[in-house]
C-alpha cells in the first residue's frame, strides 16, 4: 500500500488529470489515453510537496449530496445570472459580503471559497484567517443575511460533516 501511495499520492487528482485530458482530445485513442495517464501520474507526483496532507473524508454519502448540491446550484445560478445581467442592470445588488466561517481546516475553508466562486453570480475574494471570515462579492445581494444563511446551510454546514471538524 506505501508504494502505491508513493507513486500515486492524489488518486482522485490523478482521476480528474485523466478524465480532463481525454475531455480536452476530443477523442479516446490509445496515444491519448496513455498521454493522459502519463500525465495523470506525472503531475501529483512532482507536484506532491506542494500538497498540504488532505483531510479525511468520514462522510462520502454526505460529500455525495453537496456534489450534486453544488451542480445543481451552479445550473440554476447560471439561469439566474443570465436573466439579471439581460434585465434591468438598474435592478442588481452588487456588494462585498463577509461570511463568518465555523470551519477551523484552512483546506476546507479553501474549497468553501472554491465552491462559493463556482456558483455563478458569487466569488470568493478572501479568506480572513484571523477573522474567521470569508469575503464573498455578489453579483445580485439584495438581502445579504439570506445569502449568509445559504453559504452557510448549503455548502458550510455539509463540508463540516463531510471532513468531521
Amino acid at each position: 500500500m506505501k508504494l502505491v501511495h508513493r507513486l500515486l499520492p492524489q488518486p482522485i487528482l490523478s482521476l480528474a488529470i485523466l478524465g480532463l485530458w481525454l475531455g480536452l482530445a476530443g477523442s479516446v485513442s490509445v496515444g491519448q489515453v496513455l498521454l493522459g495517464t502519463l500525465l495523470a501520474l506525472l503531475i501529483p507526483f512532482l507536484t506532491r510537496g506542494f500538497w498540504p496532507d488532505p483531510p479525511r473524508i468520514a462522510r462520502p454519502l454526505v460529500g455525495a449530496r453537496l456534489v450534486a448540491t453544488v451542480l445543481f446550484d451552479i445550473v440554476v445560478a447560471n439561469w439566474q445570472v443570465a436573466r439579471r445581467v439581460l434585465g434591468p442592470l438598474d435592478r442588481l445588488h452588487p456588494r462585498f459580503i463577509e461570511v463568518p466561517l465555523d470551519l477551523e481546516d484552512n483546506f476546507i475553508a479553501t474549497i468553501l471559497g472554491s465552491i462559493v466562486s463556482m456558483t455563478p453570480g458569487t466569488v470568493s475574494v478572501d479568506i480572513d484567517q484571523e477573522r474567521r471570515l470569508l469575503l464573498v462579492h455578489a453579483l445580485d445581494a439584495e438581502d445579504p443575511e439570506a445569502l449568509i444563511r445559504a453559504i452557510k446551510a448549503r455548502y458550510e454546514a455539509p463540508l463540516k460533516e463531510v471532513f468531521q471538524c
